[in-house]
Parts: structure tokens; sequence; C-alpha cells
């Protein structure tokens, strides 16, 4: 026999071999589990991933043991040493979460947890059948429900606690979650890391190393792929918080499919309980090794169902429409070239939404190649709720480095208009458009004197304000003051302060109460009813004690009415020491400035 012959022979039987390898491992149907008293030590069985693409494959594993009550009482944990060589080298993979394990053709249940780090044989934990089952049978609310009465509202001023969003993990016993592997794209690698410890609190590890096949086209209510792949066990199955050209997933594995029901991850998501998120298609792009944590890279798809569950042992959904999600749009006008948006839908999660919203503002502003918006902008903003109720909002930026600089507030602010504690509803759309400046805004007070220190009524007293623009010459403007009868006696100050400090001087907390309002009408009105935050305003102002219901302040109540609505609502009514405007005009519109100063002013006789 020739040597070509010979190697056609061999090429054949190894083709030949694989195809029966193939055909050998095909994979069980999981219609019956195995329950935990039937695992035995050396008990070997198949775990079913993707590693590359859409198809899952099978790897081996031998059963150690299992760890009972290990996750709390009642919870066990199945340990399984890795033996295939290739997940060996590698160890559990960080979106290898919910793969099914099968012993005997039955399913057993999903790996679910890293053992160690850095060991050198290779071991994982299998959240079993049983409690897959238990989240699979728990009904969760319609797909377009919202649900918000299981949180409070987070403060604008603080980052809610990590440990209310993070997975529960099992670091007692050298065991984590194998968290899913939570892709960012769309974003540029500086917002990434602008952004990561933002979600690093709120329980994402997200990397910038996935994408999405998706567009930025609005999703509505309902919506869903026109042929969603078809998902079996071992599928990967992504988790989404947004969709579009800003995209936010956490990729993990089908553990089993009963119908249009799908149980995933084997852990939870974010330990949020119900839950309605979208349920997304994923494509493997590879595996990338690590001996300390390896992890899928993938891209996240088209919606294909909606997730309702969010719980210790899987999270769990149903195939079909997806959930109600905010529709957002930020548009940039860049000077002399044609406006860009970006689209994007965000999930309605009171602590996740707004970060994620602001990282789509803060792409638009920072993460693009036009270097239009140098010289600063104005950020207008609409915000629209259910039955048309909408909040306006502009803040004047002295270019994007003001903006990173500012960007806690931001967020803060964001928090506070996207959140409500009075209705179950949520913004249904949020746009954003950027303004670029032909001038820098940020402006220098060089001088600001008052023409007198005490006055009588009808008298006029002079105010000198001068100030240095960005790079620019000084410029002065004198504004008179005329003092009225009604101010003979007093001891008055003239205050210059943005906007926002002459707020807090007069009254209005920073921080609005939710105990202090009574509808999210009024929620509105409130966090609405502001100065301006661009240049500043010039206010002739007295002390006194300000008595105040629903946020509307009246000053110097008599004590029996104050004592009577306290007695009735002591949340609602308050009192508190506060500076009265009596004469007010807002100057240097369009302009940025810190400056705040105050100057005694007398009224005599």
């Amino acid at each position: 026999m020739s040597l070509f012959s010979t190697t056609r022979l061999l090429a054949a039987t190894v083709a030949l071999s694989a195809l029966l390898v193939r055909a050998a491992s095909t994979q069980p149907a999981g219609d019956t589990s195995i329950s935990l008293d039937e695992l035995k030590p050396g008990q070997r069985g198949e775990v079913w991933t993707v590693f590359r693409g859409t198809e899952p494959e099978p790897f081996s594993v031998e059963v150690t043991g299992v760890i009972r009550n290990a996750l709390g009482p009642g919870k066990s944990l199945i340990v399984c040493e890795l033996t295939d060589e290739r997940v060996q080298k590698m160890g559990a993979v960080a979106g290898m979460s919910g793969s099914p394990l099968y012993i005997d053709g039955k399913l057993a249940g999903a790996l679910s947890y890293q053992i160690q780090r850095f060991e050198t044989v290779r071991y994982a934990g299998f959240t079993p059948a049983a409690d897959l089952a238990e989240v699979r049978e728990k009904v969760g609310p319609p797909a377009a429900a919202v649900k918000l009465t299981q949180f409070l509202p987070a403060p604008p001023s603080s980052v809610p606690p990590s440990s209310s969003l993070q997975p529960a993990s099992f670091h007692s016993a050298g065991a984590s979650p194998l968290l899913p592997a939570f892709t960012l794209s769309g974003l540029s690698p500086a917002v990434a890391d602008l952004f990561a410890p933002r979600f690093a609190a709120l329980g994402l590890a997200a990397t910038a190393l996935g994408g999405s096949t998706q567009s930025g086209s609005p999703v509505t209510a309902g919506a869903s792929a026109s042929a969603p792949p078809v998902l079996q066990p071992g599928s990967a199955v992504a988790v989404s918080l947004a969709t579009g050209d800003i995209t936010l997933a956490g990729t993990g594995t089908v553990s089993r499919v009963d119908g249009n029901r799908i149980t995933a991850f084997g852990h939870p998501m974010l330990s949020l309980g119900e839950v309605a998120l979208p349920m997304c298609a994923s494509e493997i792009v590879t595996i990338l090794p690590s001996t300390m944590s390896s992890v899928k890279m993938a891209n996240t798809g088209a919606i294909i169902g909606t997730i309702s569950q969010d719980r210790l042992s899987a999270v769990s959904g149903t195939l079909g429409p997806g959930p109600a999600m905010t529709q957002v749009e930020v548009t940039v006008a860049p000077v002399g070239s044609a406006p860009r948006t970006l689209h994007f839908s965000v999930a309605r999660q009171p602590q996740l939404t707004p970060v994620i919203v602001a990282a789509g503002v803060t792409q638009a502003i920072m993460g693009a190649n036009d270097a239009g918006l140098a010289n600063g902008f104005r950020l207008r903003g609409n915000i629209t709720f259910p039955a048309a109720q909408m909040l306006a909002t502009q803040t004047l930026y002295a270019g994007p480095q003001g903006f990173a600089q500012g960007l806690n507030e931001f967020v803060q602010g964001l928090a506070a208009n996207l959140q409500n504690p009075y209705e179950k509803t949520y913004p249904e759309r949020v746009a954003f458009t950027v303004e670029p400046l032909t001038v820098n805004p940020t402006v220098v007070i060089e001088q600001f004197q008052l023409s007198r220190a005490s006055a009588r009524a009808g008298d006029t007293v002079q105010v000198t304000l001068a100030w240095r623009d960005f790079q620019g010459a000084s410029q002065r403007e004198i504004i008179d003051l005329a003092i009225q009868p009604a101010w003979t006696g007093k001891r008055l100050e003239v205050v210059l302060a943005p906007g926002r400090a002459l707020d807090e001087l007069s009254g209005r907390p920073r921080l609005i109460s939710a105990s202090e309002l009574r509808s999210f009408g009024a929620y509105l009105a409130a966090i609405g009813d502001h100065r301006p935050n661009d240049g500043l305003c010039l206010a002739l102002v007295e002390s006194a004690e300000l008595f105040s219901d629903q946020t509307v302040a009246t000053p110097e109540t008599p004590g029996s009415i104050e004592r009577i609505a306290r007695a009735s609502d002591e949340t609602r009514f308050r009192t508190r020491s506060a500076m009265i405007p009596l004469w007010e005009r807002h100057v240097l519109p369009g302009k940025l400035t810190a400056t705040a100063v105050r100057r005694p002013l007398r009224i005599v006789e």
C-alpha cells in the first residue's frame, strides 16, 4: 500500500472515530432528574456548555461528593472534579453558570460555584436539580409589569449598598458563585473605566470585552425577536440590563427547558427576587483562560423573552415577549457636523437604571471623535412618565472634563428624577440633548460691593458686580436695589450665590424626604422647583423660621397652628431656620462660577 493510500485511510479512520464520539455524546433529554441521595463518589457525568458559537458541547466530570446544607438549610452543593483536559486547564469559567450536569442520562444539577482558586486539581460546585425546579415553579410578574414596591429609593447622595445587589457567596468554604460574564458594549474604554467603580458597587463586575449584534432601535413593551433561536440545556443565554447602542448583559448557560420556561445560571444574578428583565440570545466568541478566573467573551443578541425570577438557586423566565423598558435617546449636535444620536433601552430597576443612563450620556459626551464640546455645553433633559407627565432639566458644563468632575452629582440627580416612592410607575422615555457652546462659560468674580452698608426707605443701594470671562476682558454691571418701607428696622444681607446654594439657604432641602410629600405630582413639582443652575442669584434676604407643608414653606407661622399640624402628621410638617428672599435677580445667565458671598445691609428709620 502506498504512503498516500495509508494517509487517506488514517484520515478516514480519525474522521470516523470523531463521528462515533460525537454520536456517543448525544445530549440527554433531561426529562428526569437524579436526587442527591442517588449520587455516589466516583460516578462520571457530562456537563454541557458552549465553548464557541451557539452549539453546546459536553465535557466530563467525576462526582466527588455532596456538601449538605452548604448554602443554607436544605441548600446543598454537589462537588465534582473537572476531569476533561480542556476544562481542567481553565477551571470553571464565568459564563458557564447554569451548564447542566447529567449522570446516567438524568439531570443532576447545574454548574454554579468555583471551588478555590489556583488549585492544582480543578473542582466545581453544582446546584442540585431540585433547587432549579423550585425556582422554575415560582410564578413571576407579567412581562410588562414594573416591580418597584420591594425597593426603597436610595437617597440620591448615596450609592446603594453593594450587598443589596450582589449574589450571595459561599466564601467560608472557599467557594464563590460563578458570576455571569457581564459584558459592556457601546462604551469607550475611558468611559467604561470611569463607571467601573459604580457598576462594581452594584454587584456588576462588568468587562468591556463583549459586544452586541443589535442596533439602537427602540425596544417597546412586549417586543421579541421575529425568529428566536431554539434554546436547549447548555445553550448560552444572556440577561440584559440595557440593549441597543449601549448594551450591558450577563451571559450564562441554560440549565433546563420546560416548554417555553427557561431556568439558567444555577445561582442568582443580582439577588433581586421578582424582576422583569430582558432575556436575550447570546453567542460565545471564545473563552479567555486564566489560572485565577476564566471568562467567556460573548455577543448579546436579540430579546427572546423575559426573566421574572432572580433567586438563590437560579434565574428563570419565559420565552416570548420582552418586558417594558425605558427608552433612552442622547443627541449631540457638534458644531459644523451632523447630529448623532445614541438609542438604547434600559431595564426598569431603581438602583441600576440611573447609572446605566448616566453611562450612555457620558459616552455621548466623552466617547466620540467630536471636539466641539471643549468650550462647554448645555445638557437638556426630558423625562416622560405615563399620562404625559414630564420633568424637564437643563445644566451647563464647562466642557467634558467639567462634566466628569460633576459626574457623581449628575448620577445622584438622575437617580432622584427617575425614582419615586409614590406610584408604581417608571419613565417611559428619557431624552437628553447636548448643545455645544461657542465660548467657555466659566467666569471669575473680581468684585462684589455695596454702595453703602445702611440705608433708609426710598434710598437706592447700588450693587457693583465685576467679573472676568474665561481668557477674556473684565466686565462690570451696576444693579440698583430700591429700599422698601417694609424693610425698615431689619438687619438684612445681600447674597450673591449659585441658584442651588440660594435654594439651600432659603430652606429648600437638597434631598427631599419621601415622607414630606403625599403624591407623585407633588414629587415632580418639588424636584422641578429650583433656581437656575447657570449664572448667579443676587438676593436681599432676612433670617426667619420656616414652617413647611409638603416642601411649601410659610415664614413665621403662629406656634398654635404649628403645634396642631405637627401633632396630626409629624413627618409632613417641618420647621427650620432659613433665609427669606425679599428681593431677587438672576445675573450672569449662561455663565458658570462657584462664587458665594454675603454682605450685611441695615435698613434704618
